[in-house]
């Protein structure tokens, strides 16, 4: 049989250094995973408790809802107006998704289709692009600059797609580049927004990581953001509930009630249980993500701290969970791809190559922060004897 999509696909570079650590790991080898952006942190104790709680109940084991529980949704409007002091109607202006990936992939099914156009950052977390790629649509690039530049970039990218775009992805905090934006240049986004009748999309993901005084913006924060723009929004960073799969798109109306008709025929949402301990760590633990903000700048701190003790200088980002380090010049000509399998296979420490995130990442690495400061002292020593470093 020949199948669709999946022979556009490209390789997957990520699960060959997957596939690497894995091979050494069976090998006896002790490698620190670094890569795969798969928090670590526990979940909240009393999600767990209502967890348990909750799926005793066999009630709670039948259909539920495609929307989420109406007490879901109001608890994540109440969380925008605390936290954002935006004001969200959860009959009209919020939906629950199965965390933010399905929920992505899922609206572009409603946004757009073949003929239609899409502008998509570049380096991007791979299910922006190929989110709307699955739905048909063609991807325009929008390069990632510093964020003085990044409107003009945005304008020039709008002006070369043929077709015009319907759609903008953007990101902040931004995954793998850890950009971070104010909400003047949200402001910008809006107002480009509104002037070419094109559709924001914000991948919200990093919502509660940022450091050093820097507090992410919603873009629903600009007024009229509604007319233009909808946000994605999950629980897996800074609540850490990452396997639990709760996620939300609030903001424009017409979207959220189409999605809401697609997703009647698609699914019956999170298993019940889950939903139920959402709502009572949206409410009841609403400072979690504050504890885990701390312990995420921590490891930022050790590991690009103890980067620059061995020569290797990067930027201490002011968001998510990522550091994104330029290749050292001396290994630069080798790729991202190449230099990963190096410090996988000899400093035995695994990262993800820049070029998976596509063009603008070939000369970069991701680290995650997904192990303990020891470890990370452990990694950096190990990639330390690599380079040749101190």
């Amino acid at each position: 049989m020949e199948f669709r999509r999946i022979p556009s696909l490209p390789p997957y570079v990520f699960a060959e250094i997957d596939h690497l650590k894995q091979e050494l790991r069976r090998a006896g080898e002790d490698v620190i995973d670094l890569g795969f952006g798969n928090p670590d942190l526990p979940s909240p104790e009393l999600a767990v408790d209502k967890l348990g709680q909750a799926a005793r109940n066999p009630r709670n084991h039948r259909y539920s809802a495609s929307r989420g529980l109406p007490n879901l949704r109001a608890a994540i409007c109440e969380r925008y107006a605390a936290q954002y002091g935006v004001e969200l109607d959860p009959e009209t202006e919020a939906i629950a998704t199965m965390g933010a990936k399905e929920g992505f992939c899922h609206l572009f099914w409603v946004l757009v289709e073949p003929g239609d156009a899409v502008l998509v950052p570049s380096p991007s977390y791979p299910i922006h692009l190929f989110a709307p790629v699955f739905a048909g649509a063609a991807v325009t690039r929008v390069p990632i600059a510093p964020s003085s530049e990044l409107l003009g970039a945005l304008e020039e990218a709008f002006e070369r797609s043929q077709p015009r775009p319907r759609v903008l992805v953007v990101s902040f905090p931004h995954n793998p580049t850890t950009t971070v934006v104010d909400l003047e240049l949200m402001q910008g986004v809006v107002d480009f927004a509104r002037e070419r009748d094109v559709l924001v999309v914000h991948d919200f993901a990093y919502a509660d990581l940022g450091f050093d005084g820097h507090v992410p913006p919603s873009i629903l924060q600009i007024e009229g953001a509604k007319e233009v723009a909808v946000e994605l929004y999950s629980l897996t960073k800074g609540f850490s509930l990452a396997g639990w799969r709760v996620g939300f798109v609030v903001g424009n109306a017409a979207v959220v009630h189409a999605l809401g008709r697609l997703k009647s025929y698609l699914d019956y949402g999170t298993f019940q249980p889950i939903q139920i301990a959402a709502i009572t760590t949206l409410r009841d633990a609403a400072d979690y993500p504050v504890e885990v903000n701390d312990v995420y700048r921590g490891r930022r701190d050790a590991l690009c701290d103890g980067l620059a003790r061995i020569g290797w200088a990067v930027e201490r980002p002011q968001g998510t969970m990522f550091v994104w380090a330029p290749i050292p010049q001396a290994h630069r000509t080798e790729g991202s791809l190449a230099f990963a399998t190096m410090l996988a296979r000899e400093a035995k420490v695994a990262v993800s190559p820049g070029e998976g995130f596509g063009p603008g990442g070939e000369d970069h690495v991701r680290f995650a922060l997904v192990e303990n400061e020891q470890r990370i002292r452990q990694a950096v020593r190990g990639i330390g004897r690599v380079l040749g470093g101190r």
